[in-house]
């Protein structure tokens, strides 16, 4: 898209994505072992926003739908917008279309991190304490990764990706050790959150991932320039007059704290960001100023979605988001290795 019309065509998309979003969000909150109508959804919204009165609907409907559903929503749409943002970026500075957080070791280490928290540490600076051990996990694990898949001074991004790969076995490794050693009742709870959920979705939480996901969105399209030229080639960014070494740490220090973030609150929902980038591609091209806007609503859309399907699927029961997004994350892995 190039030129006036390129530009109102990209705002109608945004906008119409937007829209599409608020109706998912909205229509998502009907969906459940509790059947609540569309129609007492909206009143319910209305009501506790302040825009409308009491309704027909009953105290223990308004209590699913604002105190259960509606966090356990938005959490939804910001971990897929954040995966969708994380697995944009690895794509662009690493030149490959295959990075994902999952693949390259970055929700693994956070995952390390947050299990030694959960078992062994505990709260030690409050609610911070998992995102922060989630945090120093995944940039752990990143540094990890570009130290192994680093040679001669210059890092190959099939060397890369394959580093990653190893380094994300040898920290599962260690995870599942700790959670043998560990204490067994609590190893239990870890290993169904590592299966990936939003179960733990509460209005006090809400706060820190929509402030880590704004961020992300804002430091990344700032950021969007200097990824359209590393897509180039090092040599290119660098003529252009971009640091090439301070945009990748700028861009992994960004995507580690979001995946960081994000996996302990959700455990390790893998392959959004390695699926969604390609969606977004498909409809706005690889300029990342454009793409990385769009990524994101596509991906909270997305996971909304799929987390309506894990709460119904084998309704009373709540299957676990991450086995969703493995079975159709691992199907589109095996597209683009066939492409």
């Amino acid at each position: 898209m190039s030129g006036t019309w390129g530009v109102i065509g990209y705002r109608y998309l945004i906008v119409t994505l937007t829209l599409v979003l608020l109706v998912s969000c909205l229509s998502a909150l009907a969906f459940g072992p509790a059947s609540v109508s569309l129609a007492h959804v909206a009143g319910i919204v209305g009501q506790k926003l302040g825009f409308s009165s009491t309704g027909e609907w009953t105290q223990s409907q308004a209590q699913i739908v604002w105190v259960l559903r509606a966090p356990r929503v938005l959490l939804g749409a910001l971990v897929g917008a954040g995966l969708a943002l994380v697995g944009t970026a690895l794509q662009a500075v690493t030149r490959n279309p295959l990075a994902d957080p999952h693949l390259l070791g970055v929700s693994s280490g956070a995952a390390l991190g947050a299990v030694l928290v959960i078992l062994y540490l505990g709260e030690f600076i409050g609610v911070f304490s998992l995102p922060l051990a989630a945090f120093a996990g995944a940039a752990g694990s990143m540094l990890l990764v570009i130290a192994v898949a680093r040679r001669s001074g210059r890092m190959d991004s099939d060397r890369l990706l394959l580093a990653g790969v190893a380094v994300s076995f040898v920290l599962m490794a260690l995870v599942n050790l700790l959670l043998y050693t560990g204490d067994q009742h609590a190893a239990a709870s870890v290993v169904f959150w590592m299966l990936g959920g939003l179960g733990a979705a509460r209005w006090n939480v809400i706060w820190l991932p929509a402030l880590c996901v704004l961020s992300g969105i804002v430091v990344l399209r700032i950021a969007g320039r200097g990824l359209n030229a590393l897509m180039s080639g090092e040599q290119t960014a660098v003529s252009l007059g971009f640091s090439a070494k301070r945009l990748r740490l700028q861009v992994f220090v960004c995507t580690s704290l979001l995946t960081g973030v994000l996996v302990s609150l959700s455990g390790a929902i893998g392959f959004v960001g390695l699926m969604v980038p390609h969606m977004a591609r498909a409809l706005v091209g690889a300029e990342n100023r454009r793409l990385i806007p769009v990524s994101a609503l596509l991906g909270a859309i997305f996971l909304v979605w799929v987390d309506v399907a894990a709460r119904t699927l084998i309704a009373p029961q709540d299957m676990p988001i991450g086995i969703a997004t493995a079975a159709l994350g691992g199907l589109f892995f095996l597209l683009l290795l066939k492409r």
